[in-house]
């Protein structure tokens, strides 16, 4: 037996004014479409706003549905309107924020686990790694290079064992 250890490194900002003036705008447009979420049920709203490689710009939100496994998660929504898009264009970033109607939200939101799977497939697809930024309606913000990053041990398309 081997013991692996795996990490990895990210950026951590004490707020969104110490960012990059294009990541703070992609963040801007994240925390703005927290208002488009259906959120009825938990009542936490998310947003998430995505850069392709040719500068157009799309946002997305949580969508419920009193079926949970029904619903959609604002990045995989953002993600799947931009390259439904423009599917020859990478996913340059992709910022994360959540606001909640019942508490404030001063931590980084990470995606989900599906989210992580889906969105991975984009960095595999074009070869290249998506800048993450990460964070709530205030406080501090992680930049993360690489959704790979936040999934090491991405299942991956020959673990399908496709036939010819």
């Amino acid at each position: 037996m081997r013991k692996i250890t795996s990490s990895f490194d990210y950026q951590e900002f004490a707020s969104s004014m110490e960012l990059p003036p294009e990541d703070r705008l992609l963040l801007d447009q994240a925390r703005a479409a927290t208002s488009t979420a259906h959120a009825p049920y938990s009542r936490y709203h998310v947003g998430a706003a995505v850069k392709l490689a040719n500068g157009k710009l799309f946002t997305g939100s949580n969508q419920e549905n009193m079926s949970f496994p029904a619903g959609l998660c604002a990045e995989r929504v953002a993600v799947y309107t931009a390259t439904a898009a423009f599917p020859d264009s990478p996913v340059a970033s992709l910022a994360i924020s959540a606001r909640s109607d019942a508490f404030p939200v001063t931590e980084p939101v990470p995606p989900c686990g599906m989210c992580r799977q889906s969105v991975v497939e984009y960095e595999i697809k074009f070869g290249n790694k998506i800048r993450i930024i990460l964070a709530g309606e205030s406080g501090k913000v992680f930049v993360v290079n690489g959704m790979s990053t936040l999934l090491p041990l991405t299942f991956l398309e020959k673990g399908l064992q496709k036939s010819k």
